[in-house]
C-alpha cells in the first residue's frame, strides 16, 4: 500500500470514494504471476467494488453525485457479443483496478446497484454474478423445470445456484465438504453430491436425473473435471466453462456424441449486468457472503484466506 493523489474525473468520468471490495478467483492467480505475467508495477488491482460516486467530469447524465455504483468488469463492453477490444477493458487485469480508496472510471462503464444490498453484498456482483447471469440466463437460456449442476461453493457456483432457484430450476450442487452441501441445502439445492467420497458424480448425476442428465453445468473446475460433466450432462445439454480450477486432461468424444453445446463465459456486458441487477432486486435476492470479512489493509490475508479454500460463498473486504 502507499499514499497517491486523489485522482480527478476528466470529461466523461466520474471519481468514487470505494466502499467494499469483493476478491475472485482471478486476483490470485495475478498474484501469483499466472494471470497477465507480463503486468508493469505498480499495478492496482481488483475488478469487483462498490463506491459512491463524489464527482463526475463534463457530460455525465449516467452517474450524479451520491449514487451507488460499481463498475463493469470490461469497461467498454457495453451490449452485444464480447469482441477482444472489449476484453482488454477488464478492471484488475488488462487496466487498472479498484484496490483503491478513490478511483476514476468512465462513466459508461459503472452501473447503479440494487438498493436492498449493503455494500459488501453489493460488491460482490460484478465478476461472479454477471457469468454466472450470463451463463444460465443470456447464452443458457435456462427456464423452470430444467436442471443445472453447479461444482463447489465459490462465487460463481453459489450465484447460479441462486439464480437456477429463481427461475425454478432444479439444482444438484457438488462439494468436497459436507458441511458446504448442507449449507448449499439450505439455499435451496435439491440434490448435493460429496465429490471425494462419490469421485464419479457424474453417474451420481445420471441416477439422481433418472438417467437423463441434467441441461446445463456450470463447469468451474476446467480440465480436471470436464469428463465427470460430460457423463453428468444430457444429450443436447449445455456445459458452460467457467474457471480453470482444476488441472489434468478430459475425454471430448462426448461432446461429439451427446450433441453438447460447450461455450466459454468471461463475465458479461454492463447490459448483462443491469438486466441482472433488475432481477434480483424484483425478486429480493441476497448474495451469499464468508463469515470472515477483511478490512482493507489486511488484502494480503484475504488472498490467503481464499487460497486456503475454506470460504463460502464471496470473500470481501471493506473500509
Amino acid at each position: 500500500m502507499e499514499d497517491a493523489p486523489q485522482p480527478k474525473p476528466s470529461a466523461g468520468q466520474a471519481l468514487i470514494k470505494m466502499r467494499a471490495w469483493s476478491l475472485n478467483y482471478r486476483d490470485l492467480l495475478v498474484v501469483r504471476g499466472i494471470y497477465k505475467p507480463n503486468l508493469q508495477f505498480p499495478f492496482q488491482m481488483i475488478s469487483d467494488g462498490v463506491g459512491e460516486v463524489v464527482s463526475v467530469g463534463s457530460g455525465v447524465t449516467r452517474v450524479k453525485p451520491g449514487d451507488r455504483v460499481s463498475g463493469a468488469f470490461m469497461q467498454t463492453w457495453i451490449e452485444g457479443g464480447p469482441s477482444d477490444e472489449k476484453s482488454a477493458s477488464a478492471l484488475g487485469g488488462d487496466i487498472p483496478g479498484l484496490a483503491a480508496e478513490y478511483v476514476v472510471l468512465d462513466a459508461e462503464g459503472l452501473v447503479l446497484v440494487p438498493e436492498q444490498l449493503t455494500d459488501e453484498e453489493a460488491a460482490s456482483l460484478p465478476c461472479a454474478a454477471v457469468t454466472a447471469w450470463n451463463a444460465l440466463v443470456t447464452e443458457g437460456k435456462l427456464t423452470a423445470g430444467q436442471t443445472v449442476l453447479v461444482q463447489g461453493t465459490g462465487g460463481v457456483s453459489i450465484f447460479a445456484l441462486q439464480f437456477a432457484k429463481m427461475l425454478g430450476a432444479k439444482v444438484i450442487a457438488t462439494s468436497s465438504s459436507d458441511e458446504k452441501l448442507a449449507r448449499v441445502r439450505s439455499l435451496g439445492a435439491d440434490e448435493t453430491i460429496n465429490y471425494k467420497s462419490t469421485p464419479e458424480w457424474g453417474k451420481r448425476v445420471q441416477e439422481l436425473t433418472g438417467g437423463k442428465g441434467v441441461d446445463h453445468v456450470v463447469e468451474v473446475g476446467g480440465a480436471g473435471t470436464l469428463g465427470q460433466s460430460l457423463i453428468a450432462v444430457r444429450t443436447g445439454g449445455r456445459i458452460s466453462m467457467i474457471g480453470v480450477l482444476t488441472g489434468g486432461g478430459a475425454d471430448t468424444v462426448p461432446i461429439l456424441m451427446k450433441s453438447v453445446t460447450v461455450q466459454g463465459i468471461f463475465v458479461g456486458s454492463r447490459s448483462m449486468f443491469e438486466a441482472m441487477n433488475a432481477a434480483i432486486s424484483h425478486n429480493r435476492m441476497k448474495p451469499v457472503i464468508d463469515d470472515h470479512t477483511f478490512e482493507f489493509s489486511q488484502f494480503p490475508d484475504a488472498l490467503r484466506y481464499m487460497e486456503s479454500g475454506k470460504h463460502f460463498g464471496k470473500i470481501v473486504m471493506r473500509i
